[in-house]
């Protein structure tokens, strides 16, 4: 499934980088680069909610706890993430870890979800493994 861009407000990433998304998560959403730390991935996952890019989801997604398939919900609306903290996760480290907050709109409705997310990186690629949401 291509990303949905139309998705985007005025082209800007939605990770809030104050990039462009094409400059920003766009580039890992197309393959051209890999996210060099955990944040910057639990970023362009984000993103990929955002553009409804399954396809991605599902390629940084750990092979041990990657779901087969994956269909997101084109009536939910996510507005804005906040990154709350984060765990190792650099450009050196093998695993690591990024608390955030997710903010969203369902059917009239706001919501906020919020997880700890765990990464795993092998052979220079960081991977999604899972995450324990918050109340």
């Amino acid at each position: 499934m291509t990303p949905d861009t139309t998705r985007l407000r005025n082209g800007a990433c939605p990770c809030l980088s104050g990039e462009q998304y094409n400059d920003c998560c766009g580039r890992f959403h197309r393959g051209d680069a890999d996210a060099p730390t955990a944040e910057q991935l639990m970023r362009s996952r984000y993103s990929a909610f955002v553009v409804l890019d399954s396809e991605y989801l599902i390629r940084t997604w750990h092979s041990s706890t990657r779901p087969a398939s994956m269909d997101l919900d084109r009536d939910l609306e996510w507005r804005r993430l906040d990154i709350l903290g984060t765990s190792d996760g650099g450009p050196l480290d093998s695993a690591g870890a990024v608390e955030f907050a997710a903010h969203y709109r369902s059917d009239g409705e706001r919501g906020v979800q919020r997880e700890i997310s765990r990464f795993v990186r092998e052979d220079k690629r960081w991977y999604y493994v899972d995450g324990d949401v918050r109340q």
